[in-house]
């Protein structure tokens, strides 16, 4: 039983493979948070943990509790609520029917399910009976009638909990919802380092790490995608936390839209953390009866360091989330024709392209941008999803034939949610695209939105993409989205919905998304978004993998993985070989090694040493597969702290083989370097393939491995070193 409830002391327990979390509920029905960390083999006294101090002279008394020193104001509580005495950022408010947002939550009942259900519309995790147990807590604010399901499981095999609400209006009137967050979680100090992803185009997920400072702190989007700026990913790690040791706390969003995660320390320096929609241009209208729910958080502890947290997110998300076949099954190896030929290609090209292709090894031939419509740059035809026949005479069909014919399969690009002005789309129904009543409409790349929020505009992008898809031999989707939105409207919602219109748009893309993968559940779906611009975890529940960043070069996308790995697995990293010249293309495949693996550049202008090292790389990316995909990944230097190297290595779950990999950033002026390697069995002895050395496996993690050789030394800026370690019997 993971769940247990403690009727004596109104207590929950909550217990994952390693941590406990524990709240209580207390004479007033409010929930209040006790403990989450380590697993705990008694309770006893754990009750006390809720007293948080005398209160404030100006907090107001609770009028619900027959205890003078209980307040809202400084209560920890699982679902903070709005205007009744808690002035610390809040989980829920409601606006009733008299006008004012005072929301006040009070336990109802609880019932306790085996497995895990689904959310209405939303992804996420996924478990069935036996590795998943759900506790639903129902709360209710007498006022207003609106109830609340507060949803938690716990996970069998992981150290994971999962948490999101389920809002219902049970009153007699409308009602608006202003902040409808999934998750509180509260930690009993600030002694905590926050860390979280930032970047841009071409610059996504650097990490980021400092100190919680009191007063507001936290990371959001307001793009209507949750984009590159800021990825709804944070942990909190204890002050002197490290990759391997010390407590983090991960929080994960599964969401693909206007996020939040805010933080507040208190004067008495107690933490508060807050997970769910942004309530930034939010608003939902609640009829009688009916329903809102909230998006899913991860929460993923870690006694075992950042690095814990990162492989307990990255099997979860394998197991647990990723629903498409492909999350287990073996991936083609694929090159895209973006970068070799961009909208300047036709059959013949392609062909030629995949002739290449296959005498190298790889599987499959991407078409990117450009076959569609008048589609010859990007200013146009987006929208207009049917083959264009003078660049692929014979059709499509004609095109896939041929290439299939090679021995290779066929994918093919998409931006299903975007229109160019100039576009036949956009002539018969220039009310399609995202634009405010009476607002000019502000471009991006040439394009607008098309409104995901109507049925009508969702059925007639399937179905465009259900004539081609079904009429073709097509194995593969890369799915883009190029810009954000602006002008934020839809003319399909009245003036009081209005605020519902971002939440909309996420549940329309989810809509799409599962058609297309329901129709066509053999397809592997890469999603993109100018690069890794929606990297996150709503977007894995239908494409097991997404290209991490349109920057391909070697040395730039270490900070990009490195930052993308605290929270996804190495399997749903896109990322490929291109031709940059930066780095030699030894080091370029050893990086993206640690991802997809692919390539992206002109096949036919390869050198003849360049393509006996692209066989190699492809026979390497066969052998080391399982290894890349579902091993034990060790972060040992990282590019934003180390100015000179970068080291990572991957360990199989058995400990019997290793990848371990180094990258020359700058040479540093030192010869004498000895890296301590992580993850090996202390008492089994490791071969290097390479040399035919062999070493104990304390050895190697304690003393660690010698890189002063002479043919190491002498490597340059841009270089690599990449060892294969496998288990003697």
């Amino acid at each position: 039983m993971q769940i247990k409830f403690h009727e004596e002391s109104r207590l929950f327990q909550l217990d994952s493979k390693n941590s406990t979390y524990a709240f209580q509920i207390n004479e007033g029905g409010y929930l209040v948070h006790l403990y989450y960390g380590k697993k705990l083999s008694s309770l006893q006294g754990l009750e006390k943990n809720a007293f948080r101090g005398v209160y404030d002279s100006l907090s107001p008394q609770n009028p619900y509790v027959d205890d003078p020193y209980f307040s809202l104001d400084i209560a920890p509580l699982e679902f903070p609520c709005n205007g009744a005495g808690d002035f610390r950022i809040s989980a829920l408010s409601v606006r009733g029917e008299k006008g004012d947002t005072v929301t006040d939550m009070h336990y109802v009942s609880h019932r306790i399910l085996s497995g895990k259900p689904g959310l209405s519309g939303l992804p996420a995790a996924f478990g069935e009976e036996g590795k998943a147990q759900t506790l639903e807590i129902e709360l209710t604010d007498k006022v207003t009638g609106v109830r609340a399901f507060l949803l938690y499981t716990v996970f069998a095999d992981f150290d994971v909990i999962t948490r999101s609400a389920r809002l219902e209006n049970g009153g007699q009137s409308p009602v608006d919802l202003e902040r409808a967050y999934s998750a509180c979680l509260e930690l009993p100090g600030m002694g905590f380092d926050c860390i979280h992803l930032h970047g841009r185009w071409a610059k996504e997920n650097t990490a980021v790490r400092h100190p919680l400072q009191h007063g507001l702190q936290g990371i959001q989007s307001k793009r209507g995608m949750t984009g590159p700026n800021h990825n709804p990913f944070m942990a909190l790690a204890a002050q002197g936390a490290g990759e391997e040791s010390g407590e983090v706390y991960g929080l994960n969003l599964i969401y693909s839209g206007n996020f939040a995660i805010d933080m507040e320390v208190d004067d008495r320096g107690v933490t508060r953390v807050l997970a769910g929609i942004n309530p930034a241009d939010f608003r939902w209208r609640l009829e009688p009866g009916e329903v809102f729910t909230t998006p899913e958080v991860v929460l993923a502890y870690s006694n075992e360091g950042l690095g814990g947290m990162s492989r307990t997110f990255h099997k979860f998300y394998i197991e647990h989330l990723m629903r498409s076949a492909w999350a287990k099954k073996k991936r083609p190896l694929l090159i895209n024709s973006w970068e070799a030929a961009f909208f300047d290609f036709d059959d013949e090209k392609l062909v030629e392209f995949a002739k290449a292709a296959k005498d190298l090894g790889i599987e499959m031939l991407v078409m990117d941008d450009g076959w569609f419509g008048d589609r010859h740059d990007d200013f146009r035809a987006l929208g207009d999803w049917q083959v264009n026949e003078e660049k692929l005479k014979g059709g499509l069909q004609s095109l896939i034939k041929r290439v299939n014919d090679l021995g290779v399969s066929f994918g093919i690009w998409y931006e299903p949610e975007m229109i160019n002005p100039d576009s036949d789309l956009y002539r018969a129904h220039p009310d399609w695209a995202v634009c405010a009543p009476g607002r000019e409409k502000s471009l991006s790349r040439h394009q607008c939105v098309l409104d995901m929020t109507r049925k009508d505009v969702r059925d007639n992008i399937f179905q465009q993409m259900y004539d081609v898809i079904s009429q073709n031999n097509i194995e593969y989707i890369k799915w883009d989205c190029n810009r954000h939105i602006s002008e934020a409207a839809s003319l399909s919602l009245p003036p009081e919905r209005q605020g519902e219109f971002f939440h909309r748009y996420v549940l329309g893309v989810y809509d799409l998304m599962d058609r297309i993968t329901t129709a066509f559940p053999h397809i592997l779906l890469e999603n993109c978004s100018s690069g890794g611009g929606r990297f996150d975890p709503g977007m894995l529940y239908y494409s097991p993998q997404i290209w991490a960043s349109d920057n391909t070069d070697a040395i730039e996308r270490l900070s990009i993985q490195f930052g993308a790995s605290l929270c996804y697995p190495a399997s749903s990293m896109g990322a490929h070989v291109s031709a940059n010249t930066r780095t030699d293309i030894s080091t370029r495949a050893a990086v993206a090694m640690w991802g997809t693996f692919g390539y992206e550049l002109d096949p036919r202008l390869l050198t003849e040493e360049e393509k006996e090292a692209v066989r190699a790389q492809v026979a390497d990316y066969h052998k080391y597969y399982d290894l890349t995909h579902y091993g034990d990944l060790y972060r040992l230097n990282t590019p934003t702290e180390n100015p000179h190297f970068c080291d990572w290595m991957f360990v199989s779950p058995d400990k019997s083989e290793a990848l371990y990999t180094r990258v020359i950033m700058r040479r540093p002026g030192k010869v004498y370097q000895v890296q301590r390697l992580q993850g090996l069995d202390p008492d089994r002895l490791y071969k290097d393939e390479e040399t035919g050395e062999v070493y104990a496996g304390g050895v190697l993690m304690q003393a660690g491995l010698d890189l002063s050789a002479r043919q190491w030394a002498d490597l340059g800026d841009g270089t690599c070193v990449v060892k294969h370690f496998t288990a003697q019997p």
